[in-house]
């Protein structure tokens, strides 16, 4: 009895990982930077850790480049799937975010802990604010900026309304950040 108890125990041990694992990366947009463990059942000389490149791709063993960046783990592996299913019929792929290094948001000016974060969940600027431990006294709250680059080369500005959000009024209003966004907090104008 003891022994089937602890053989239970440590299947469980061993499967809420992955669960877990699964669950928080479901819908995870993958970023150059981001490490993926990718494993094909029955192949070991194929399972591996990728890193996502700047560029936004990897390479994976007889199938060659494969692009992540923007994407999902479960779209990075019905790729792959599609792709090595010509050399491995039959293959079974996973693909899971092992380190999410990628999503990174930087905050500067008048913040207690200014820098850059990396996240591995969707993070809002109330959540980076915090992160970076809250607005010194100097800080304008009128005047939070988000810069944003697009993969298109255009960059924007996008004024952040932290007095209604941080009142309660606007909630809505509290943006999600994307990986490469830097959010400035300028000091408080004396005139």
């Amino acid at each position: 009895m003891k022994r089937a108890l602890g053989l239970f125990l440590g299947l469980i041990i061993v499967i809420i990982p992955f669960v877990t694992a699964w669950a928080v990366d479901a819908n995870y947009v993958l970023n150059p930077g981001d490490v993926m463990q990718v494993t094909v059942w029955k192949e070991d000389g194929l399972d591996r850790e990728v890193l996502v490149l700047p560029d936004g791709t990897f390479s994976f063993p007889l199938i060659g480049t494969v692009t992540a960046n923007g994407r999902t783990a479960a779209d990075v592996q019905k790729e792959i799937t599609t792709r090595i299913s010509k050399f491995i019929p039959d293959a079974s792929v996973t693909v899971a975010v092992k380190a999410a290094l990628g999503n990174v948001i930087d905050v500067i000016g008048q913040v207690n802990k200014p820098g850059e974060l990396v996240v591995g969940h969707q993070t809002t600027v109330m959540q980076a604010l915090s992160m970076a431990g809250g607005l010194t006294p100097y800080a304008s709250e009128s005047r939070i900026r988000i810069l944003r680059h697009s993969p298109d080369g255009k960059e924007t500005s996008i004024r952040f309304p932290y007095d209604d959000v941080a009142g309660g009024d606007a909630l809505d209003k509290d943006i999600v950040l994307h990986a490469g966004d830097v959010v400035v907090v300028p000091n408080a104008s004396i005139f």
